[in-house]
């Protein structure tokens, strides 16, 4: 009739975890009962990650005769008692238990100042039934002041009360009662020398419900529930056993002569009815009876009585919870936590029970060599790693999308960034693009305007008009660097970028060819005359322009660029990018434009002391000095940024370069164009 005991761990393990108490103290009783209760818990509460900060045997005897022995353990579970980070302790045993826990605390504290000092919740499996006979009827009960208990279920019994009111020793002869009566009343029946140490003696009448609760609770315990539907299960086994035997023997039949107790085992087996408190008594498969354990909270008054007490109703001994050993697995337990009342140093907060404080958000659990596992260190989490809840055993990375926020507790949405018109960045760079391409643009129509005159003739008028659309295609190829990745934007990029640079490079090359090839043909015999004229330079620009423009086809055909998300670039952001499919074919296009500006360079440096019209060679070696310096540098810096740098990178080097090339081979032209137009005569050709 009693639920299994196995049942009652499992609560308790459930209780502790409920609370987040993983540093608790045991007590147990120093005998076979508290050694078989320790063997079964001690591995169940470290495979749930609950940490024994000490297990203290109780003895059942206190030997007086050794006094040194007496103290020690007096000593050793009064050291245990106030272990400040075990504020939990498990305590399983009978009366003699919670008699020397209490005596621990009386020879401490004699004038019963403990109540601060001792706050503790204490978590009892067994309930607590005349405990305070003797001298400890006057001792405190503060310390035990808001303990959980765990007790059979029962239920309240229709007439045990009125039962208990009017029961005399005078109705029971069998010296059972006297005894209850002797200890209950501190009184005697007797004359013997035992009684005369005794001052008041017993005259039967007086009334239980004058007793203290802890003395005496005139409610049926648990036990004696379970006794009582055992006692009715025997009775309607025994009422079955009459109604078959006079079935068989067609006559009533009252007395077993030849009964034997196991006879009533398939009886028992199948009984089912209500007992008096309206309450189904059965045995399950397992021949157990049905029913759990009810959890009780103790609350502890000025006249040193127990009550028990439930949300939101009044009389004694109700429940705050309940262990249902029948409910699904993990979810045996319901406790009504709002309804407990906590010893009052806790100032009804719930207690800690821990090795150390939890690890907050942000930190995760460093362990400690040689110490138990609910014992660590809190050690904030690593970059680019968080812990979203208390006491995680490792911090994790966010995933690709996100990124750990600044306090480590959680991960915050990376943002989608690409070098756009709207940013300031993006608008310095427009801005510089647009201003060259109008100058260009000047430039060129100022060239249109004055095409007859001399200084535009000279070095190929056809040319320079290549050269000035080619410039202002490559300003205008920037902007496809300032709009966010696409299909068709990623393949422009990079190819209209080295094809108008390469067009514009090559005429700088033809140019200083042009030249070249000009005054060699002046000597006399020379074969280089057949050379001079517009089929050298347009074959020149043609030749060198399809070269890049093949290497272009055979990029995009083969590995083209294509847009795509770098999650892992930037700590905090997702960079939108172009890939470029094959960085060996980028890296062939800047080359194949390194070698056209370091053989342009080669050539107008070589030429630049010949008497040139207006030293363009002169023009064209400063102006590719300074294209190669800026790619030079490119290579560096595109490689140690990402992102958005990255393609500001890339626009900058396209910009700057080509505006060196304008400034540097047309604006003096334009300045002797525009405001020295007396030098722009034939005259001045042939000086």
């Amino acid at each position: 009739m009693v639920p299994n005991e196995d049942h009652q761990y499992i609560g308790v393990i459930q209780l502790l975890l409920c609370f987040g108490w993983t540093w608790i103290g045991v007590f147990a009783s120093d005998n076979n009962k508290g050694e078989h209760f320790l063997h079964k818990m001690q591995p169940l509460l470290s495979q749930k990650g609950i940490c024994l900060a000490f297990t203290q045997n109780i003895p059942q005897l206190a030997h007086l005769e050794d006094l040194s022995e007496f103290f020690d353990v007096i000593s050793i579970i009064s050291e245990n008692l106030i272990d400040p980070k075990a504020n939990a302790f498990l305590v399983y045993g009978e009366s003699l238990t919670i008699m020397w826990l209490r005596m621990v605390v009386f020879l401490r504290d004699h004038e019963n100042k403990e109540s601060a000092s001792f706050r503790k919740v204490w978590i009892l499996m067994n309930p607590i039934d005349f405990i305070l006979t003797g001298l400890q009827r006057g001792w405190d009960l503060q310390m035990f002041h808001g303990a959980l208990s765990f007790t059979i279920h029962s239920r309240e019994v229709q007439g045990f009360k009125e039962f208990l009111q009017v029961i005399k020793p005078s109705m029971h002869k069998d010296g059972f009662l006297q005894d209850v009566w002797e200890q209950l009343f501190d009184c005697s029946f007797s004359n013997t020398e035992s009684a005369s140490m005794i001052s008041e003696t017993c005259n039967g009448e007086e009334n239980l419900e004058n007793l203290p609760g802890p003395l005496f609770e005139l409610q049926m315990t648990g036990h004696s529930y379970s006794i009582y539907n055992a006692v009715y299960a025997v009775v309607h086994s025994l009422q079955e056993i009459v109604r078959s035997r006079s079935k068989q023997r067609k006559i009533p039949v009252f007395e077993f002569p030849d009964l034997e107790p196991w006879q009533l085992h398939k009886f028992l087996q199948g009984v089912s009815f209500n007992n008096s408190a309206g309450e189904g008594v059965f045995f399950k498969d397992n021949r157990e009876g049905p029913g759990g354990f009810d959890i009780l909270n103790m609350i502890t008054f000025p006249n040193r009585s127990f009550q028990r007490v439930k949300v939101g109703k009044s009389f004694q001994r109700v429940k705050v919870g309940k262990l249902d050993p029948n409910a699904p697995k993990g979810k045996e337990l319901i406790i009504e936590e709002k309804g407990i009342l906590w010893h009052p140093g806790f100032n009804q907060v719930l207690p800690l029970s821990l090795c150390n404080e939890h690890c907050f958000p942000g930190y995760w659990k460093r362990r400690f060599e040689g110490r138990p596992f609910c014992c660590y260190d809190c050690v904030p989490c690593p970059e680019r790693k968080i812990s979203n809840q208390n006491d995680m055993d490792d911090c994790f990375e966010c995933s690709e999308a996100y990124y750990p926020n600044e306090e480590k507790k959680g991960c915050t949405l990376k943002p989608v960034v690409f070098l756009t018109l709207e940013e300031t960045l993006g608008i310095g760079l427009a801005s510089t693009a647009l201003s060259f391409f109008f100058v260009t643009s000047w430039v060129l129509g100022t060239f249109i305007k004055h095409r007859d005159t001399p200084i535009v003739k000279a070095n190929n008028r056809a040319l320079s008009y290549t050269l000035l659309v080619s410039l202002l295609l490559c300003f205008l190829s920037s902007f496809f660097f300032l709009c966010q990745p696409g299909q068709v934007t990623c393949l422009l990029r990079q190819s209209t970028f080295g094809i108008t640079f390469s067009v514009a490079i090559s005429s700088i090359l033809a140019k200083t060819i042009t030249v070249v090839v000009a005054f060699m043909a002046m000597k006399p015999g020379s074969r280089m005359r057949k050379w001079v004229g517009k089929r050298l330079a347009f074959s020149t620009v043609l030749s060198c322009s399809l070269f890049q423009v093949w290497i272009c086809t055979l990029w995009l055909s083969t590995s083209p660029p294509f847009p795509e998300l770098d999650m892992h670039s930037e700590a905090k952001e997702i960079i939108f990018q172009c890939n470029e499919g094959s960085a060996s074919f980028f890296y062939c296009i800047l080359g194949y434009m390194g070698i056209l500006a370091f053989a342009s360079f080669l050539v107008a440096f070589l030429a630049r002391k010949l008497p040139d019209s207006f030293n363009e060679a002169k023009f064209i070696t400063f102006s590719m000095l300074a294209f190669c310096s800026v790619w030079v540098s490119f290579v560096p810096a595109y490689l140690s940024t990402k992102g958005k740098a990255m393609v500001a990178v890339e626009v900058f080097s396209i910009v700057s370069s080509s505006a060196a090339l304008v400034g540097c081979i047309f604006l003096p032209k334009c300045f002797i164009i525009v405001f020295r137009p007396e030098l722009n005569h034939r005259e001045q050709l042939t000086k």
